[in-house]
């Protein structure tokens, strides 16, 4: 089992930046891929970003790319992802995902995640 925890989320203006931290436990985390994904209300929940479990790779989906950057510290059980630019359409409940089957490359899809945590919620004003 891993335990994932979100933190970081909370009400920004458009423009800002926000960084969001997962902390993992319960497993080796470098066994592990880590994703990020978003769901607005209404909305399904999509893929924002994702990253191998050496830091190695990473992938961002095309509507955050070049403003989020996802990351991980290994030794910290953590993983980031540091949002700039941010927009209104950019509001939504993240949550981090963890895969041991996404360990080698990272992998996009929501089914490959096993492990979800509980999420938080971004705001993004106007």
């Amino acid at each position: 089992q891993v335990q994932l925890v979100e933190s970081g989320g909370g009400l920004v203006q458009a423009g800002g930046s926000l960084r969001l931290s997962c902390a993992a436990s319960g497993r080796t985390f470098s066994n592990y891929g880590m994703g990020w994904f978003r769901q607005a209300p209404g909305k399904e929940r999509e893929f924002v970003a994702a990253i191998s479990g050496s830091g190695d790779f990473t992938y961002a989906a095309d509507s955050v790319k070049g403003r989020f950057t996802i990351s991980r510290d290994n030794a910290k059980n953590t993983v980031y992802l540091q949002m700039n630019s941010l927009k209104p359409d950019d509001t939504a409940v993240y949550y981090c995902a963890a895969s041991a089957y996404c360990s080698a490359y990272g992998c996009y899809g929501a089914t490959h995640y096993a492990y979800w945590g509980q999420g938080t919620q971004v705001t993004v004003s106007s």
